[in-house]
């Protein structure tokens, strides 16, 4: 095996699993664990991992903010699973918020096509327009067209919003950093908005695809602990649902 093959191997198990150790990796390409530690030292260096005691950990890139519509249909199979499973989480009656994200996006679509007998407030201009259609009460939020030019956000927004309480709050995420109980947006405005929600909301849910545990943002916008679960499209590694464990956070994947 080529060495570019083996560590190409080894970042891909690092990405799956959340981590390696050394010890495993040197029985399970039958080389030395010097070797392994050359693997990880190129990896590390590459800026694709982060050595720990006995092993590593991948690292987190940060995402190059893009428009929805460079957005929109990256995953699109992953977000409609994710919406599947969080309109199971809403109830007849109650006063839902969903941000600016295309994978809450989903979720619009498909109150709208179950035309379920609740209320939104959104402040995604997509998702209003998802909604038209249907029967489902809409409160729509105004203020400063966001970077992405898909919703708005600001101090206009956040006025708007500071009389509100969400039964639920379904939000969007660039980024996760698990090891650092970190949730991130790519911008500022959008991220105290994303905050002032969860302040209001009487449980939170993250919608998050696979990919996002390994990207962070520009802005921390919350802490993991202080949501009620992560809605996700493919089983979390151990090591991710040891963390959500200790965080005390539900996790649906």
């Amino acid at each position: 095996m080529f060495v570019e093959e083996r560590q190409d191997l080894i970042l891909k198990q690092m990405l799956e699993k959340g981590s390696v150790r050394v010890k495993e990796l040197s029985e399970k390409f039958n080389v030395t664990e010097d070797l392994i530690r050359k693997d990880l030292s190129t990896l590390e260096k590459a800026g694709k991992c982060k050595k720990i005691y006995g092993g590593a950990i991948p690292t987190k890139q940060n995402v190059n903010r893009k428009k929805a519509s460079e957005r929109k249909t990256l995953n699109l199979e992953g977000k409609r699973v994710i919406a599947q499973k969080a309109i199971d989480l809403i109830k007849e009656g109650n006063v839902v918020f969903l941000d600016i994200s295309t994978t809450v996006v989903e979720l619009a679509r498909q109150i709208a096509q179950q035309n379920l007998n609740i209320t939104v407030v959104t402040n995604s201009l997509e998702a209003v327009n998802l909604l038209i259609s249907s029967d489902v009460n809409v409160i729509f939020i105004g203020g400063e067209l966001d970077y992405g030019k898909d919703g708005f956000v600001g101090s206009l927004a956040d006025q708007m919003l500071e009389n509100f309480h969400f039964d639920a709050a379904f939000l969007g995420v660039v980024g996760l950093d698990l090891e650092e109980n970190a949730v991130y947006t790519y911008m500022a405005k959008d991220g105290v908005t994303k905050k002032m929600v969860i302040d209001r909301s009487k449980i939170i849910y993250l919608l998050a695809d696979h990919e996002k545990f390994n990207q962070i943002g520009n802005y921390k916008y919350s802490t993991i602990d202080s949501v009620t679960g992560l809605i996700t499209d493919q089983k979390l590694n151990s090591v991710q649902r040891k963390y959500c464990r200790k965080y005390g956070v539900e996790y649906l994947d």
